[in-house]
């Protein structure tokens, strides 16, 4: 999980969702993996920190520079076909519109969207919301 940039594990109707994103080495040094800025007094990663930085040279890149040039690997079963699968797509999210059962109305979120390979039925990751 350390060399994580994001993981999550979902499922949802009858399909499943297993995604992670791993974290890359720096574009600088080359040496370290890019990982959020530690807090000095503490110790431990500022979550909502703007940039990664390596921790081997001290580089620092924007959040929306470094993320996006990660992969994510996606292993899934897909809710209409219920056929399983894998695949790597670049670690973009955008706005997808999607219907919110508790509200009772179409709402916008932030997921990463992928088609099925098999019957090309959209899928998408969400950004969990708090």
């Amino acid at each position: 999980m350390d060399e994580c940039v994001y993981f999550t594990n979902r499922t949802f109707g009858d399909g499943k969702i297993q995604a992670w994103v791993l974290r890359e080495k720096c574009p600088k040094c080359g040496q370290g993996l890019m990982q959020k800025p530690k807090d000095p007094k503490t110790g431990k990663f500022k979550l909502r920190a703007k940039e990664y930085e390596c921790p081997s040279c001290k580089y620092q890149a924007p959040i929306e520079d470094y993320e996006g040039t990660l992969t994510m690997s996606i292993l899934y079963t897909c809710p209409e076909c219920k056929k399983s699968g894998e695949l790597q797509i670049p670690f973009k999210r955008k706005k997808v519109k999607m219907f919110d059962e508790e509200e009772g109305k179409d709402v916008t979120v932030n997921a990463v969207q992928f088609p099925c390979q098999f019957c090309q039925e959209k899928i998408n990751v969400t950004k969990k919301m708090r």
